[in-house]
């Protein structure tokens, strides 16, 4: 379970937001949202222990982040807005040096199989440089499909695909939290993920100025 206890960020002498407060268990999916600058990427790189909160606490399975790091990581899955790929690899190079960093390697054939499953096939060993934006993001969410983690933390999932790769990456997503999964996502789209029934946590500016 991920829980958020009144949390508060701020950046420089700006609150971001405060009081923010949820839990999330297997099989339920938090749609996050909100106005551009009120907060959402600092809240995610929150929740993976990127950005410390002024005030409040993240707990998964009962206990601080801050006091089991590496456990933690080790079962959480990242994409925020850079795509985190090395522009030197291929697509196939870069999904395996992503399952063993995340310690679940998989074979070239294996690799192989999930890119051209994300609509690569004939860009596999081309270096991620020469992709364009959408075949590059195809190549960060790669790692989805092979992922063990059961909490996933997405940002902006969807910018930069087209509507068979949006689809595609909707069912994945389905397919995880229906297993047991966990996920937080943001989006700006309007995609059939986020209209069903989800968690949905707004971070804007209330009437009495406070988050």
């Amino acid at each position: 379970m991920l829980e958020v206890v009144n949390l508060q960020c701020t950046r420089g002498d700006r609150r971001l937001f405060s009081g923010v407060a949820f839990q999330l268990e297997p099989g339920e999916l938090l749609h996050l949202h909100g106005h551009n600058g009120s907060g959402k990427t600092t809240l995610m790189r929150a929740l993976c222990g990127l950005v410390t909160p002024t005030q409040g606490e993240i707990r998964w399975k009962g206990a601080p982040i801050r006091r089991q790091r590496e456990e933690y990581h080790a079962e959480l899955l990242y994409l925020g807005h850079k795509n985190g790929i090395k522009d030197d690899l291929t697509g196939v190079e870069n999904l395996r040096a992503a399952c063993r960093l995340a310690g679940t390697p998989i074979s070239e054939k294996e690799a192989w199989a999930v890119l051209e499953k994300l609509g690569l096939r004939g860009h596999e060993d081309l270096p991620s440089r020469v992709l364009s934006q959408g075949q590059q993001k195809r190549v960060a969410l790669a790692r989805l499909l092979v992922s063990r983690a059961p909490l996933w933390l997405l940002d902006e999932p969807f910018v930069g695909l087209d509507a068979a790769a949006v689809e595609l990456l909707q069912s994945v997503v389905r397919d995880h939290v229906e297993e047991g999964g966990l996920v937080v996502l943001t989006t700006h789209q309007e995609v059939a993920l986020t209209s069903g029934r989800v968690k949905r946590l707004r971070l804007g500016w209330k009437k009495d100025g406070h988050v």
